[in-house]
């Protein structure tokens, strides 16, 4: 299951500091042609849950079939956050990553991952539109990975305490809030798109249009909500058994989640909701991306062709709970029928209303300037709304 906690070691810092200022610095490494016969070995960071060998739960398991088949045994070192994960990726250990897109781009611009020959990968064709060649994965009109799966971050609320059923993020931003001590929030600079998303329609004189490419005025109102909120938060979140438990014992009463963690808490008969706010929300989705230095890229180029199957990915999205890149798998994910409508996994409107998670770059990601903030900065403005 995901686990997302925030590192704090001072190298982390420095590292994504350093990375954030959205040089574009390429390795000048480049797509592979070919595949040809796989290395015998294959080394990975990945999210919690998507590199599963049985050794967690006997009864989840689809390494073992891509280690028979393929015969690349996979080693998995779990990356608990983002940071963790673009820091562990400059080693040069690894093969390829799940990255997220707070650090898919960071990746890209510090030159840590090569182009992806989407031609090499036959499941590609059948992956969502809507995930491909996106801000998050892609630069310079190269494809920089082969997308995994998502998600929206909701606003979930304990029905029994929180009344009216709110529709709106305002809830989490008022600072009279009635639920003071009570709201969560997640635990991570990229958070700050949150309060951006927000401001959107709540000061559209502000003329945010995407939360990932604010100029400095506009940072400058989102981190100032930001501190206002945080007179209100009781807790924030990074380790999402953390904030089931809390919603579950009630003390937390609202704040942003994500489906997997509701359905958990529902399972153990917490009364807790979520809903899509009207301002919209942010989101997640995953991409699998090659070092560029590789010792084994034919071994990911399988790996990468074998975890979008549909038969693997119905796996990994019940598992894990999330929406599957490829939506042929919905038709095969049977422990819940339900799964990819409760996800929405081929609700492309629903999607198109999710702003997922983006590496902010000076360079504009909405490609209206060379003045937008970049994400060395909102990690230094983290650090100071938290306090």
């Amino acid at each position: 299951m995901r686990s997302r906690q925030i590192s704090v070691a001072l190298g982390t810092t420095l590292a994504l500091l350093a990375a954030g200022c959205g040089s574009d610095a390429k390795s000048g490494a480049t797509a592979l042609k070919s595949i040809g016969k796989g290395e015998g070995s294959l080394q990975l960071i990945a999210w919690a849950g998507y590199a599963e060998n049985g050794s967690t739960d006997a009864s989840v398991d689809w390494v073992t079939k891509f280690q028979t088949d393929t015969g690349c045994k996979v080693d998995v070192k779990v990356g608990n956050t983002s940071d963790e994960m673009f820091q562990l990726m400059q080693s040069g250990a690894y093969d390829g990553v799940s990255a997220s897109g707070d650090s898919s781009v960071r990746m890209i611009d510090a030159g840590l991952v090569s182009p992806v020959n989407t031609s090499l990968i036959k499941n590609y064709a059948d992956i969502s539109p809507f995930l491909k060649d996106q801000p998050y994965n892609s630069s310079d009109g190269k494809s920089y990975g082969i997308p995994h799966g998502w998600g929206a971050n909701y606003l979930m609320y304990r029905t029994d305490v929180v009344n009216p059923p709110p529709d709106s993020w305002s809830v989490v931003f008022d600072k009279n809030s009635p639920y003071k001590g009570k709201i969560t929030a997640y635990d991570a600079p990229i958070y700050i798109a949150d309060a951006a998303n927000y401001l959107m329609s709540a000061q559209p004189d502000l003329g945010i249009v995407d939360p990932y490419s604010l100029n400095q005025k506009q940072f400058d109102a989102a981190v100032a909500l930001l501190k206002e909120q945080r007179k209100v938060i009781g807790e924030y979140w990074s380790n999402y058994t953390v904030t089931q438990g809390a919603f579950e014992q009630g003390s937390t009463a609202l704040g942003t989640t994500w489906q997997v963690i509701a359905n958990l808490a529902l399972a153990n008969r917490a009364p807790v909701a979520t809903v899509l706010p009207k301002e919209g929300s942010t989101g997640w989705s995953d991409t699998w991306m090659i070092s560029s230095k590789s010792k084994h890229p034919n071994c990911m180029y399988m790996w990468m062709e074998y975890i979008t199957s549909p038969e693997v990915q119905a796996q990994v999205a019940s598992y894990f709970g999330e929406a599957p890149a490829n939506p042929k798998a919905c038709a095969l994910i049977t422990a819940d029928p339900t799964h990819c409508d409760v996800f929405k996994a081929e609700d492309s409107a629903f999607a198109k209303g999710i702003k997922f998670w983006a590496t902010p770059r000076k360079k504009c990601l909405d490609g209206k300037g060379n003045d937008c903030v970049p994400f060395s900065e909102w990690i230094k403005a983290w650090t100071g709304i938290k306090g």
